[in-house]
């Protein structure tokens, strides 16, 4: 009786923990890039009641035997991410943009040497490098000229390298990853103009390939930079942080920075991506952890009233 006692206490763990766990998702169903959770349960620890005997092929012997075991309730195994493409919302904003992909945004504190990278592609393994994830582009440009996120995070990308293709287009310098700001005021050497000066940007375009753009005053398109967009092998291994950061973990596996393609996914200017939270999923599930958790506090009322009845048998 007390063994059953405690199994409906451990079923009530787990599933106000489902709880907590779908509250949290309906709380946050107008977060962008808010990514909803599930709950997993597994059965808890056994003992035998009786073990198992395989038996003997003989006379007078008996044959085998299974083995008798009693849990004790369940226990919450996992919670997982669900880190599925969720839909984007217009903005109007052009320097608001988000992955159309699985990629992630790469953001963090400033630092003064850049990240290298591969000269020809751009990547670069991203693991022990501090930097942190993000889905949400709530870009900005602060008052040193450096493109940053609503929280002061500085975006990372590459910088132009001062040379053209065969079309024209601008060329980055792939060999290294580091925030991304607006050009200095150059002459027609393409040499800084003493004192130095950043251009001042009137209007900007994010491309699909994360080319940042800006047009002056005068009507002058220049190319800011273009941004990095990180793939993640396990994203369920990534630690959430406050707000909507994720920190590399241990068993995150290769996180490589590079710039947007279809496998990343592209970027999609003047968007910010949805909460992916099933409401409906949500409240299914909440109505099913409400029926069990009642279950497990009608086997406690069972249990009591038996204990009960124990302790009144000598009236």
């Amino acid at each position: 009786m007390v063994k059953s006692m405690n199994a409906a206490i451990a079923g009530l763990k787990a599933h106000q923990t489902r709880l907590d766990v779908i509250g949290n998702n309906i709380a946050n169903v107008n977060t962008w890039g808010y990514k909803s959770r599930s709950t997993n349960f597994q059965d808890s620890v056994y003992t035998n009641v009786m073990n198992g005997q395989a038996g003997e092929v003989r006379t007078g012997s008996l044959g085998g035997i299974n083995v008798s075991q009693l849990g004790y309730g369940s226990v919450v195994s996992s919670i997982s991410t669900n880190f599925g493409t969720s839909n984007g919302q217009y903005t109007g904003n052009e320097l608001d943009c988000m992955v159309d992909g699985p990629g992630f945004l790469i953001v963090g504190a400033y630092r003064d040497q850049a990240v290298a990278a591969d000269p020809d592609t751009g990547e670069v393994n991203l693991a022990r490098e501090g930097l942190y994830l993000s889905r949400v582009g709530i870009l900005r440009p602060d008052a040193n000229g450096f493109l940053v996120d609503d929280s002061g995070n500085y975006v990372y990308g590459y910088a132009p390298s001062g040379e053209v293709d065969e079309n024209g287009k601008e060329l980055m310098n792939l060999g290294e990853l580091k925030p991304i700001r607006i050009p200095y005021v150059t002459d027609e050497n393409n040499v800084p103009i003493e004192p130095n000066e950043l251009y001042a940007i009137s209007t900007w375009r994010i491309g699909t390939d994360g080319t940042v753009v800006g047009t002056d005053k005068d009507g002058v398109p220049h190319t800011i930079g273009q941004i990095a967009v990180a793939s993640v092998e396990n994203p369920n291994g990534l630690n959430q942080k406050s707000g909507y950061y994720y920190e590399i973990g241990n068993n995150t596996g290769r996180v490589i920075g590079m710039r947007a393609t279809d496998a990343t996914g592209m970027i999609r200017s003047g968007f910010l991506e949805m909460s992916n939270t099933d409401l409906a999923l949500d409240f299914a599930t909440m109505i099913t952890t409400e029926r069990g958790y009642q279950a497990n506090t009608k086997i406690i009322t069972v249990t009591d009233e038996i204990l009960e009845q124990l302790v009144n048998m000598k009236r």
